[in-house]
């Protein structure tokens, strides 16, 4: 007999499962018998060329901060310690690295942070 009720217990977890993902979105779809089944829809991550130009926009205006606070040699010098360090470190350190939309923002930005 507990081999019924961990069967029923089963199935009503696998169809709970089956209405969330349900719940979400699904797709109808007519098998060659005529039966109507109904599959969730798959989800996609969603990235949007607006939005990664948003956050590199952002990261730049991140970095110019920082070099408009610090000094452009200041900030030289801790990334150089970044490249000292361990992996993370040393990919903290690629990333960091100022370029040239980041300078240019740094000048904008230098006359206000004195």
């Amino acid at each position: 007999m507990s081999d019924v009720f961990r069967d029923f217990d089963e199935r009503i977890s696998r169809l709970s499962a089956k209405h969330e993902k349900l719940q979400r979105g699904y797709v109808g779809q007519i098998t060659r018998d005529g039966l109507i089944v109904f599959r969730p829809k798959r989800r996609r991550l969603s990235l949007s060329p607006r939005g990664l130009a948003l956050v590199a926009i952002g990261f730049v205006f991140f970095k110019s901060v920082i070099v408009a606070h610090l000094g452009l040699e200041t900030y030289s010098e801790r990334i150089a310690a970044l490249q000292d360090g361990t992996m993370v470190e040393q990919a903290g350190a690629f990333i960091m690295q100022p370029d040239p939309a980041t300078q240019w923002a740094a000048a904008k930005m230098r006359p206000y942070f004195r």
